[in-house]
């Protein structure tokens, strides 16, 4: 029996561990083996970027998350078109395109556009024959200096600060923000009986 108000004691030492609980021992070696592929297809797809094809900045959906920005499926057709890029040709040279994006602001459009254009810049295109290279071919020099490039391809866009700081002046201290409040306050308490009374006054002028 239990001296006193005390939990009984209820000892549970048969409780089939190995079928209960779960464990991820391989972590390591899934790290390292993840390592591994990243390495291996950047080596495949070598000299081209190692992140991948160049992506545009979009906001992401529904009113709780689109005030923040990530990275898209593909560049719309208006903004490859405003960089002065051939959507076929975009393909080849690591740039993603999707044809069914819209541009819904002209401020995402313009950035993407320019994301296209410092991209251009920097852009090696290697001829498809060494021996007969076309227009807008990289030159024997700039394609002996190419090297793979690693990390990000176009550094993301920096957004602005929420909250600005300025130095208080001698106007804003005189300002006397509290009497505005109640002046406003008070007008807009106001403004229907001066209303009745303005339209009372017209009526008696009339009828004089």
């Amino acid at each position: 029996m239990v001296a006193g108000n005390n939990a009984i004691a209820k000892n549970h030492f048969r409780k089939k561990w190995a079928t209960r609980v779960k464990t991820w021992l391989q972590q390591p070696i899934q790290k390292k083996i993840r390592r591994q592929k990243r390495k291996e297809k950047a080596a495949a797809i070598a000299p081209r970027p190692a992140a991948g094809p160049l992506r545009p900045y979009v906001h992401c959906q529904t009113v709780k998350y689109n005030s923040k920005s990530r990275l898209g499926r593909g560049f719309t057709l208006d903004e490859l078109k405003g960089a002065g890029i051939n959507a076929k040709f975009a393909k080849t040279v690591g740039i993603a395109v999707d044809h069914r994006r819209e541009n819904k602001s002209e401020e995402s459009l313009q950035l993407n556009i320019q994301r296209l254009k410092e991209y251009k810049e920097r852009l090696i295109v290697f001829p498809r024959k060494g021996n007969k290279p076309r227009k807008g071919d990289a030159s024997k020099d700039d394609i002996a200096q190419a090297k793979q490039l690693t990390g990000t391809i176009v550094a993301a866009p920096k957004p602005e600060p929420a909250v600005t700081f300025a130095n208080l002046t001698d106007d804003m201290k005189k300002n006397n923000v509290h009497y505005q409040l109640r002046h406003a306050r008070n007008e807009a308490r106001l403004s229907g009986p001066r209303i009745r009374k303005a339209r009372e006054l017209e009526e008696e002028n009339k009828n004089k």
